[in-house]
């Protein structure tokens, strides 16, 4: 059996920028130990609620290497290093590994994108590049390009191929990816409104953008179900869709740094082309936040 990098609920976490746009070291550090003081069960840094596709390679790893030092294998970390050019996929997976990271999540290639054909070489290419386990990511959404169950099955061949965060939030597509890799691959949501559906198919947790504000409810969420208490975990699931929905009212990680800023986390802004939210947005994420608990 494949090692699995982590059970419970991962936070995809921002990267908080100061007002010159630069990372802020010590905000990031101060939002680190939050995450592991309430219960989070692995860091995944650089991914696409970490801005990387605005940091250069230089930032990225400076990032990642912050991040490893900082949580000095309290929990995992896991880099975020995908790109639409393979060669630089490599490049940006060996400098994750130089740095410590105990994993990677591997987006698709997007914008050129490929074929599925394609995408078994991609990954397998880098998987043969690294000898770090790799959880792929699939979010069509926002790359155009699927990772179909039969791929996802060939590609769990892959002796470091570790895992699926999938985010299509097509359960009838996690539920035959689960059928055809036979726990080959451990499945993550990577949607925080389908954490439960998804662990009732076998899946192993969520990376999760959710817990960047309410890192130990998601940890206790998946906790319970992972426990026998489902009963509690899809009331849970139930409570914290409203704040989910807000959380994604526009893209992400815009509110989730507007709601971090709120929470006095310190998240700065956003590199464009993201910018702020629109008011009502706004207005609509902070009253979630405070039927949920999170502001006063």
């Amino acid at each position: 059996m494949k090692n699995t990098l982590f059970v419970g609920a991962g936070v995809a976490i921002v990267t908080p920028f100061n007002e010159d746009g630069s990372v802020n070291y010590d905000a990031l550090g101060n939002m680190l130990e939050f995450q592991v003081e309430n219960g989070t069960d692995a860091i995944i840094i650089c991914g696409t609620t970490g801005e990387a596709s605005t940091l250069t390679d230089d930032e990225q790893i400076s990032v990642i290497k912050y991040t490893v030092d900082k949580v000095a294998k309290r929990i995992p970390v896991i880099a975020g290093a995908g790109s639409n050019d393979t060669k630089h996929g490599i490049q940006l997976c060996k400098r994750c590994e130089e740095v410590g990271a105990d994993g990677l999540l591997i987006v698709t290639p997007y914008y050129n994108k490929t074929t599925q054909k394609g995408l078994i070489k991609y990954y397998t290419d880098i998987a043969k590049s690294v000898s770090l386990p790799i959880i792929m990511y699939s979010v069509a959404g926002r790359t155009g390009l699927n990772i179909k169950p039969e791929t996802a099955k060939a590609l769990a061949e892959v002796e470091n191929i570790v895992a699926i965060k999938e985010a299509s939030g097509n359960i009838s597509q996690v539920a035959d990816i689960a059928a055809l890799t036979h726990g080959k691959l451990d499945i993550y949501s990577g949607n925080d409104d389908m954490i439960v559906p998804l662990l009732s198919l076998g899946g192993k947790g969520v990376i999760s953008v959710l817990s960047n504000v309410a890192p130990k409810y998601t940890h206790d969420m998946v906790k319970a179900f992972l426990n026998g208490d489902i009963t509690r975990a899809a009331s849970m699931q139930r409570d914290c869709i409203d704040l989910c929905h807000n959380l994604f009212s526009e893209v992400n990680p815009i509110p989730v740094k507007a709601a971090l800023n709120m929470m006095g986390l310190n998240a700065g802004g956003y590199r464009a082309p993201l910018c702020e939210m629109e008011e009502g947005n706004y207005e609509k994420l902070k009253a979630s936040m405070k039927k949920f608990g999170l502001l006063d």
